[in-house]
């Protein structure tokens, strides 16, 4: 297997990220802060601080008292283990909001929970969406930041805050290619003087892995698995392309024909067959991208690279699949989660430039 090439960036925010006391209430003045609002998880950027937190997008909600019991990690720990009046819900699907009143409470939570809240001064923020939404959805997300405490709103698309947060000067004339494989979408663009030429986003990430390595699972084994155990599989074993050694990974679930608790074996390969729909989706729309690139800029991406970003870009062998169906240098940026978050904190400086 080829060695994993990385992208050598941001390493001050890197060293920034460890030191920062999250939460603590302190009165402090007002910050720019840049929220990565992702359809798995929630990642928070301050200004002079790197990232001050990260957490699941997951509420657990009492549907007899319409009370939030728990945010973020807390209520992750609840899926698939709460009694019937009580639902761990994920309010944000393939990248927009489907539940805006329990988003705005999960966003005025994270918020106050980052920044302290006792701050003099409301914040401004930037907010990234998937490249591909809608102007409603827009202005769903705008209005749910605004209700959840920002002084000032700026959205940002995805693909170009993880070029930012990649290290990458996007500000430049020439072509920089992006791939952010997130949680709900998968954003692909070309960028060039700070904006996207050519962009697609595609409704197929890392939660479409967890539910393909379940129905795998449930069709080929007879075992009903939940999605947390689905997640554990594709980060310890899965792949998206042949791998030499085979990896085994015992699970556990419930039988579907008996109803009991059973364990089976899963190999390395059956999970890269599982994943080869996904795969191949967000392949093709690198492909996509590609032939509507204007041929400078291709020609810029060819000598450049493409660059992943986002949670799924840690599936192994992502970048070796992209580099051979497309035949151009693929390079994982340094911690690709925080790529995000990190560009959507700092469009503020670039956005002046602009």
């Amino acid at each position: 297997m080829a060695a994993v090439k990385v992208l050598n960036s941001y390493q001050i925010c890197k060293k920034e990220a460890h030191s920062v006391p999250v939460g603590k209430g302190i009165a402090m003045p007002a910050t720019d802060i840049g929220i990565d609002l992702g359809t798995s998880s929630i990642l928070v950027y301050a200004s002079g601080k790197g990232i001050v937190l990260k957490e699941p997008s997951v509420v657990a909600y009492d549907k007899d008292t319409e009370k939030i019991k728990a945010i973020g990690e807390e209520a992750r720990q609840m899926i698939g283990r709460t009694p019937g009046n009580v639902v761990a819900i994920r309010p944000l699907r393939q990248g927009v909001i489907s539940d805006y009143e329990i988003t705005e409470k999960m966003l005025k939570y994270f918020i106050s929970k980052a920044i302290g809240r006792r701050a003099f001064r409301k914040p401004r923020i930037s907010i990234c969406v998937p490249s591909g939404v809608t102007e409603v959805e827009k202005k769903a997300v705008e209005e749910a930041t605004y209700q959840a405490g920002a002084r000032e709103v700026h959205l940002i698309e995805e693909p170009i805050a993880a070029a930012i947060g990649s290290g990458i000067d996007i500000l430049r004339p020439c072509g920089n290619m992006v791939v952010d494989i997130g949680g709900g979408t998968s954003d692909i663009a070309v960028i060039s003087l700070g904006g996207t030429v050519v962009s697609t986003s595609v409704k197929v990430a890392g939660d479409n892995f967890d539910e393909a390595i379940m129905r795998h699972v449930r069709k080929n084994h007879n075992l009903f698995i939940g999605e947390r155990t689905a997640e554990d599989i594709k980060i310890q074993i899965g792949m998206a392309c042949e791998r030499p050694e085979l990896v085994t990974l015992e699970i556990k679930g419930r039988n579907v024909i008996t109803g009991l608790p059973k364990s089976v074996t899963l190999t390395s390969e059956e999970i890269r067959e599982a994943l080869y729909e996904c795969t191949s989706k967000i392949v093709d729309a690198v492909h996509g991208v590609l032939e509507k690139t204007p041929p400078e800029l291709a020609a810029d991406v060819v000598d450049r690279g493409i660059v992943l970003t986002g949670g799924g870009a840690l599936l192994g062998g992502i970048e070796k699949l992209i580099e051979q169906k497309t035949g151009i240098n693929t390079m994982t940026a340094q911690e690709p989660m925080l790529a995000v978050a990190v560009g959507t904190g700092k469009y503020a400086e670039i956005a002046e430039k602009l």
